[in-house]
């Protein structure tokens, strides 16, 4: 189910003796149109996937606390904000909905690029990354074959088989869709665990062609070889779709997520992966997925989901202003 944008969720601190340049993001988001570039945030109010994945629930009040953290940060290189509302999973016949709540996102990402707008999506368990995709393949559907990129900070490979979709299995969804359509399936994984994959998981990404790196591999004085991977699977591609699972980060950092990282990757290197993705010019969607406010400390992980989430916003619109 979709809900229209509820602006009363927007509020925060006016420095009205500061003029234009102390401006945060509650006066500046309006409600998405037909029409109107820039950044759209849609939120993805649903964890059934993290609970099929017998994961702690809580992901589905993700997108709301976001917004409430996002209100109160100061604009800078981001000017044209829209909230496009929330794709809600509704329990049906089925048990929970998680299928018909990826196609609603789907759908409505597709929606958001036809009409010129950056998606942003804010989750929401990891399951959202097949509706994230599946709208970035329907909006390149008329492309021969469109080289498409998955880019995934993530603390797991989520290839996982199972008779029904989870929060473990979108990247084999995808996988097997490109498949379908006789695309290639370009996979880059940042982030990997090694103690949180099963040996069929990576015999599968090998299987896949998946490009990895794990935690210990990306310590911030060895960044050169992350960037070096990077670059490499930038440029083997045309269009970049940028998911973030925030247990990628370390538990001291990112406590509320569905499954905390005992090790992670640091939010320094996270964000310079950040900043190369969003400046490559090739980044079309991008998602921020699990988390979990119910299992939070002190609000560390939304603070740091926000955080992340205005850097992809100011680093994306940046380059397609320069672009523009």
């Amino acid at each position: 189910m979709r809900l229209p944008p509820d602006m009363s969720r927007w509020s925060g601190r006016i420095d009205s003796a500061e003029g234009e340049l102390g401006r945060r993001w509650h006066q500046v988001v309006a409600p998405w149109q037909a029409g109107r570039g820039g950044l759209a945030l849609l939120g993805f109010a649903c964890d059934a996937g993290v609970q099929r994945n017998h994961g702690r629930t809580g992901a589905a009040q993700g997108p709301a606390a976001v917004r409430a953290q996002l209100g109160n940060m100061p604009v800078r290189g981001c000017k044209t904000i829209s909230d496009a509302g929330d794709i809600v999973c509704v329990p049906d016949a089925g048990g929970d909905g998680l299928e018909a709540a990826q196609q609603a996102l789907a759908e409505r990402v597709a929606i958001l690029l036809a009409q010129g707008a950056a998606p942003l999506v804010l989750g929401g368990g990891h399951e959202m990354a097949f509706g994230s995709f599946s709208g970035l393949a329907q909006h390149l559907s008329t492309d021969t074959v469109p080289r498409i990129g998955i880019l995934n900070l993530d603390a797991h490979f989520d290839l996982r088989m199972a008779d029904r979709a989870s929060s473990g299995t979108p990247f084999r969804q995808i996988a097997e869709d490109c498949a379908s359509r006789g695309w290639p399936f370009h996979y880059c994984c940042l982030g990997i665990s090694d103690f949180a994959n099963t040996e069929a998981l990576f015999a599968r990404a090998r299987s896949l062609g998946v490009r990895w790196l794990r935690d210990e591999d990306m310590p911030a004085h060895r960044f050169g070889e992350t960037a070096t991977l990077l670059d490499g699977f930038l440029a083997d591609v045309d269009h970049l779709y940028l998911t973030v699972c925030l247990d990628v980060l370390p538990a001291s950092v990112a406590p509320g997520v569905s499954a905390p990282s005992a090790r992670g990757v640091a939010l320094e290197v996270v964000e310079q992966v950040i900043d190369i993705a969003a400046g490559s010019g090739k980044l079309r969607v991008a998602d921020i997925a699990e988390l979990n406010p119910l299992h939070d400390i002190d609000q560390r992980t939304v603070r740091v989901a926000a955080r992340l989430a205005a850097r992809i916003a100011e680093r994306w619109q940046a380059k397609e202003t320069a672009h523009g």
